[in-house]
């Protein structure tokens, strides 16, 4: 039985709840079109089983999922008749995720679509390198660390 959530939109449309305009299935993701999309071919790649956010999906099912996106986004894009892509998780609320099913968008993007995702961000300060170096320290310690590796983060962390 795949693990869903009670009143999960995604999980619904996943069980045939609602209508759906299905673009891929296999045994662990179906991949349908963005009801509110950036441009046409805007379509959202989404696990059968329920995981809310990037941080409890296990990883295997998180590469299978961004397999998927990655074969679907040249098909999506020459669909759409668009000259960019972007590939986007948002995961948690303060990064703009408001379904809590985990899910990838796949979007065909031209210039004068009005979408932004504006990197290097606009209020953004560049630090001190003293600070990357120290913020990098803290992320290599970590990666080195296997008492800090626990069940909580599904063994994500990677092995030096």
């Amino acid at each position: 039985m795949i693990p869903t959530r009670p009143g999960c939109i995604f999980c619904e449309l996943v069980h045939g709840g609602a209508e759906v305009s299905l673009c891929y299935e296999d045994r662990e993701s179906i991949a349908f079109m963005d009801i509110q999309p950036v441009n046409v071919g805007h379509l959202l790649v989404v696990p059968r089983s329920h995981y809310d956010s990037l941080d409890d999906i296990p990883v295997a099912l998180a590469m299978h999922l961004f397999d998927v996106a990655l074969r679907l986004a040249p098909i999506a894009k020459r669909v759409a008749r668009c000259d960019g892509l972007n590939i986007v998780v948002n995961s948690g609320e303060s990064a703009g995720q408001n379904v809590h099913h985990y899910h990838i968008h796949v979007i065909p993007r031209r210039a004068s679509d009005g979408f932004e995702i504006a990197l290097p961000f606009p209020n953004s300060t560049v630090p001190e390198r003293s600070a990357l170096d120290a913020a990098a320290a803290r992320i290599i310690a970590e990666l080195r660390d296997p008492a800090r590796a626990t069940a909580a983060d599904g063994g994500r962390r990677a092995r030096p």
